[in-house]
């Protein structure tokens, strides 16, 4: 294995890890019901996706 030969300054590997951020999602509102959705999903609330019912809700 290969071993460092001198010290990396913080501000060295600071610099390298400047690029590790949390991401927020993008949220979108449902057309059916206005609900907040992450894109790409199904609504968890009306089980609608593109105007389109994909899941039914289990009625109780």
């Amino acid at each position: 294995m290969a071993h460092p030969k001198h010290k990396i300054s913080s501000t060295r590997r600071d610099k390298r890890r400047t690029h590790y951020k949390a991401v927020v999602p993008t949220v979108a509102t449902c057309s059916n019901c206005g609900a907040a959705v992450l894109y790409h999903r199904v609504c968890p609330e009306c089980g609608f996706y593109r105007g389109r019912l994909t899941t039914e809700k289990k009625s109780e």
